[in-house]
């Protein structure tokens, strides 16, 4: 009786396998189809929020702000070592980023940029963003976004860094960054659905530890 149970169960394993590893790659044809190609031509928003990653994220970021979207910018996830003198060449940053652009330091992924961007905006009592990074990262950076800031109307802006139009399934590195992107995304969907961070609810983000978490946070807002 047990030795005819053991072929059933494997028969059941391997099935349970083949439908998991189905499943998965169906929802990555998913990810990969929905991700959008292009910017939208007009958002409107009370500020703008970059995320570091690629050149592009923040030269589209401080473009969209300098052409009057938001009243401050905040490029979260900055390393140390930069200043905002360094920077604005670099982003092309104009009078609105001279005047009225934060660089937080605290945030080391995309959770973290969350919780910093929570931080900010309550800070300033924003009730709307527009969130700026590449495509690809963006479904992941919107549930981190919307966890630790429920309630915040959230705009996305996102930098066409993969499109469709450029064949990336013929290139390797690039499906190995959608790949590990579409992984990490449903990592936030798990973790955020078992552990969902009470401490973020009502807009409450948990304050960062690093003094240098945002310069400029109390500055003065664009006209």
């Amino acid at each position: 009786m047990e030795a005819s149970r053991g072929p059933i169960v494997e028969g059941l394993l391997w099935r349970c396998a083949f439908g998991l590893v189905g499943a998965y790659f169906i929802g990555f044809a998913v990810f990969v189809a929905e991700l959008p190609g292009v910017a939208p031509r007009a958002v409107q928003a009370d500020a703008v929020v970059a995320l570091t990653g690629g050149e592009d994220r923040l030269d589209t970021a401080v473009a969209l702000f300098e052409r009057g979207v938001g009243r401050r910018l905040l490029i979260s996830g900055v390393h140390s070592f930069m200043t905002k003198d360094l920077l604005r060449p670099l982003v092309h940053g104009g009078r609105r980023f001279d005047c009225c652009a934060d660089l937080g330091f605290a945030a080391t992924n995309t959770r973290g940029n969350a919780m910093e961007t929570a931080t900010w905006v309550r800070t300033h009592g924003y009730r709307s963003i527009v969130v700026v990074t590449a495509n690809y990262h963006m479904p992941r950076s919107l549930e981190e976004f919307s966890v630790a800031m429920p309630g915040m109307k959230l705009v996305p802006y996102p930098v066409p860094e993969i499109v469709a139009a450029r064949r990336w399934w013929l290139e390797p590195a690039t499906i190995r960054t959608l790949q590990y992107e579409y992984a990490k995304y449903l990592g936030s969907l798990a973790l955020n659905s078992v552990f969902p961070r009470n401490g973020m609810r009502g807009g409450q983000a948990e304050a960062s530890h690093s003094p240098t978490a945002a310069s400029s946070v109390a500055g003065t807002t664009a006209p």
